[in-house]
């Protein structure tokens, strides 16, 4: 009697072997490899990070001191984690906005200190503690991708970052006034901009044209206040400009740019100059995120017993919605945000106790049926808890 033949069954399952993660990164539940903005509470309220590959616009408040420290922010955690930087204005000089970063809180143990190597992406963090030495030899489990650096840091504004820091980290900085570049029909003042993004992604090859001999690493795209006036932009200075299609055009372009390289853009607007709504919701539909900061400055607010200690709303108009149908909804949009001496955060807005209206009616009305109806004696009432 023949033997069985046995048979092997085919499986198109191959184990992977895992990547190495990049600096400053992490990868979410839903396969998105994501960084830090630089303030816990905006990581927060983006569902966890801005997502490599997108494209966050910001709307100025009036005075352009907030937006403007989101983006110092956003800069400065990408100098903490090594990351390239690339910075465009034209207002201010980038190098004044580089050297004005504030100072971020380091912990010895996760980040190296200046003028030592950086660690490969994949090494192991060192484990101080002690084991039996029957369980020396046996492999270590690794729950969690490895990274010598955590998720997000926190910074000082009262002290400025230290140059042996700045000086570790590569700067791409784009300013208008020193440019000479010809301008484009559909571009119009940003084509050298968009120019310049181009060859920086693809001379340090973030777009993987040139990725052997090099470690993956992640741009920082930071653009300042796109849309005034110092840019040759007229959206801010008529409902009908004659560029009315060269910031979307460019929002576009960029978008485009950054879906195909490991490359994560900050841009700033001041929204509530711009006279046509029509551009503006062109931009933000261009947009993978879009949050609104709104002063108290000059404002009845600020005098407000209800907003007395916070500085202005934070507003999520847009919430980003990648490799996924349906986009994550924040717990809670009554977002405010203060400035402290040290720090700027952003939070949920509570309300103070003795401001419910509830409680004081109903006090107010047991107080007069006691001293009307006579049910109690003089002088004496229920306390309401």
């Amino acid at each position: 009697m023949a033997a069985p033949m046995q048979t092997q069954v085919c499986s198109s399952f191959r184990r992977s072997a895992g990547r190495a993660q990049l600096r400053g990164t992490r990868t979410t539940g839903r396969a998105l490899l994501t960084t830090s903005s630089g303030v816990t509470g905006l990581d927060r309220a983006l569902g966890g990070g801005l997502a490599v590959g997108s494209l966050l616009l910001i709307e100025e408040d009036q005075t352009d001191s907030y937006s403007r420290l989101l983006l110092q922010y956003f800069l400065a955690e990408g100098v903490v984690c090594r990351h390239q930087l690339y910075l465009a204005s034209a207002r201010d000089h980038p190098d004044d906005i580089i050297q004005n970063l504030p100072l971020p809180i380091l912990d010895d143990d996760v980040t190296p200190k200046l003028g030592e190597p950086l660690p490969p992406p994949d090494a192991q963090p060192p484990d101080p503690m002690k084991i039996a030495w029957r369980y020396q030899n046996l492999p270590k489990v690794q729950t969690e991708p490895a990274s010598s650096f955590r998720f997000g840091h926190y910074y000082d504004l009262s002290k400025r970052m230290d140059p042996q820091l700045l000086q570790a980290t590569q700067f791409h900085t784009f300013y208008l006034p020193e440019e000479t570049e010809e301008q484009s029909s559909s571009l119009g003042p940003y084509s050298g901009l968009l120019q310049s993004i181009q060859t920086v992604i693809r001379k340090e090859g973030f777009d993987g044209s040139s990725s052997q001999g090099k470690v993956r690493n992640v741009l920082r795209l930071g653009l300042h206040s796109l849309g005034s006036a110092l840019w040759g932009d007229d959206v801010c200075l008529t409902e009908s400009p004659a560029h009315s299609y060269a910031l979307t055009t460019f929002l576009y372009a960029l978008r485009a740019l950054l879906r195909s390289s490991l490359s994560v853009a900050v841009v700033t607007v001041p929204a509530h100059l711009i006279q046509s709504k029509s551009v503006l919701g062109r931009m933000v539909k261009l947009s993978d995120a879009v949050v609104a900061l709104e002063s108290f400055c000059s404002s009845e607010r600020e005098t407000s017993t209800v907003y007395r200690e916070y500085h202005g709303l934070f507003h999520i108009r847009q919430v980003p919605h990648l490799n996924c149908l349906v986009c994550e909804v924040p717990d809670n949009k009554d977002l405010v945000f203060k400035l402290k001496r040290k720090q700027f955060s952003i939070e949920k807005l509570h309300l103070p106790p003795d401001l419910s209206e509830t409680v004081s009616r109903v006090s107010k009305s047991k107080v007069e049926c006691a001293s009307g109806c006579g049910s109690a004696p003089s002088g004496h009432v229920q306390l309401d808890f």
